[in-house]
């Protein structure tokens, strides 16, 4: 996984990998078939670390939806910056350009991708609901941004971005969100009750 993060599926050779596991060739073809399924193993692994603390941030129930997406990108800032894994996030920009040959690769991570972005929508639908987001959101397009700005900050990171540059670019992205409920929405007169409960 740390290898493929690192450089690539493409930049990752036959050679490199079966050094880094420790096996042979012929170990390598009977555990996993091919270089491409070893990909998706990793990419997979990856996805369930990484979900952790993404899914952990943006689903936290104590929190309204715009805490939820400041936190995470503040999460971003330290997660993309560590000095114990490859810098960035090894499904944000991957496999962008690539050739005919890969097109299923390529496929599989645009639905990474997707899968993310799907997330955040539902988490902005969630604030709608609740009624600490207008009714007249574009869900859609907030959640394609954030999307676009937590690639833009795994981009960052690749870059040697610090972590507290990172972090501030992910404070001005915030300044973009809608400010609240709706004026004179009955989810906007309720607001002020719910937040005297959070601060009791």
């Amino acid at each position: 996984m740390r290898l493929f993060w690192e450089r690539g599926y493409e930049g990752t050779s036959f050679d490199e990998l079966i050094a880094a596991m420790g096996i042979s060739a012929s170990s390598f073809y009977n555990s996993f078939g091919c270089k491409e399924q070893l990909y998706c193993e990793a990419t997979s692994s990856y996805v369930e670390s990484s979900g952790r603390w993404f899914f952990g941030i943006l689903n936290d129930e104590t929190t309204d939806t715009r805490t939820a997406f400041s936190r995470l990108f503040d999460a971003m800032a330290e997660e993309f910056t560590r000095g114990d894994h490859p810098a960035g996030c090894m499904v944000a920009l991957a496999c962008i350009h690539t050739g005919p040959g890969l097109k299923n690769i390529r496929e599989m991570m645009v639905e990474h991708r997707a899968f993310s972005e799907g997330a955040m929508a539902e988490r902005i639908r969630r604030g709608i609901t609740e009624g600490d987001m207008p009714d007249d959101t574009d869900v859609d397009v907030l959640a394609a941004y954030c999307s676009a700005v937590a690639r833009g900050l795994a981009a960052q990171a690749r870059d040697r971005a610090s972590r507290e540059r990172i972090a501030e670019i992910g404070r001005v992205a915030m300044r973009a969100w809608p400010s609240g409920p709706a004026p004179g929405s009955l989810k906007a007169a309720a607001a002020p009750k719910r937040g005297a409960r959070r601060q009791s």
